[in-house]
């Protein structure tokens, strides 16, 4: 009699939250991108958004709440009604957060549920068409003929973008000077127009201003050369131990019911593997993912410890 009693038990526990995932979405769904309009992470966000509204039948509502490396944006969430009506786009700057930031407000891994992968990106230096330098090699030695007078450009303070260059500052023996924005168009906008050289930002994003020649690719950071676009070179061809990519996943509040946590991320990577949406996300250069919430959420967690080595090593700190 004790197994049955327990398993009733459970059943009557579980069935609020059975009963939630089954009813959702009640209500517009609001999806936060903690960027400005016209990003990257923006970009990918509409095009999910746009899915799960044909999957959901409710408004999938994109919101932008940019500032702080993320972390605006990011405690949104955090602090949103556990229901699953409010989900958050997390970039790289998530794991990075922890040991970067010494005043977030939230716990990263207490206070948000992990929900989906959804995509792995490529970052690119790139530069104003008038640059000296045209490689990495090039790069380098310019900075390191005017040490502290070179900026680089990127979509905030704690990206990966930003993370990136700090290794390769480390590694190259090399120093730049940050200039941190709100978002990789504003970025975009200020190397194009030669107030600052370089630009670091997600390669899908900043490829039309490169094949229009308003700006030039140097190298991807990434661990080998993409096989979409071989013919950019990477970091560490030149600099090896230098690589890093950027990773796109979907949050909720911490304490949403793991039956709903669930069911959002199922309906989430059936959208993302879905072949239209597929083949759009490959062309623009991504790697769709579609993971489980245990499988972003180990990944969360793996990234944290990896980034804050690289955090310790460069000494950056933003706060």
């Amino acid at each position: 009699m004790i197994k049955p009693l327990r398993a009733f038990v459970l059943a009557v526990a579980l069935a609020p939250a059975l009963a939630a995932a089954q009813a959702f979405p009640s209500k517009p769904v609001r999806v936060i991108v903690p960027f400005p309009p016209g990003g990257a992470t923006d970009i990918i966000a509409r095009m999910v958004a746009a899915k799960m509204q044909q999957t959901w039948g409710q408004p999938v509502i994109v919101e932008s709440k940019p500032g702080a490396g993320t972390v605006v944006g990011t405690d949104f969430v955090a602090k949103s009604p556990p229901d699953g009506h409010t989900l958050g786009f997390v970039v790289t700057a998530h794991v990075i957060n922890p040991s970067l930031r010494s005043n977030l407000p939230y716990d990263t891994l207490k206070d948000l549920a992990a929900v989906s992968h959804v995509s792995v990106q490529h970052l690119l230096i790139a530069a104003n068409p008038s640059f000296e330098a045209n490689s990495v090699a090039e790069l380098i030695a310019l900075a390191k003929k005017n040490p502290g007078k070179i900026a680089y450009a990127t979509p905030g303070s704690g990206t990966a973008m930003h993370l990136s260059v700090e290794l390769l500052k480390s590694v190259a023996g090399i120093d730049l000077v940050h200039v941190p924005y709100k978002g990789g168009a504003a970025a975009q906008q200020d190397v194009m127009g030669g107030r600052v050289p370089i630009l670091l930002d997600i390669h899908y994003a900043a490829l039309p201003q490169v094949k229009a020649g308003r700006i030039k690719a140097i190298a991807l950071l990434s661990p080998q050369r993409v096989a979409a676009i071989p013919d950019i070179p990477i970091v560490a061809e030149t600099v090896p131990g230098v690589s890093a990519v950027s990773i796109i996943g979907i949050v909720a509040a911490g304490g949403t019911p793991r039956a709903l946590v669930q069911r959002i991320s199922a309906d989430l990577a059936k959208a993302i593997r879905s072949s239209d949406l597929t083949e759009r996300m490959v062309q623009l250069g991504m790697e769709p993912v579609g993971s489980t919430p245990e499988q972003f959420d180990a990944l969360i967690r793996s990234e944290i410890e990896k980034w804050a080595k690289v955090v310790k090593a460069s000494g950056a700190k933003v706060d």
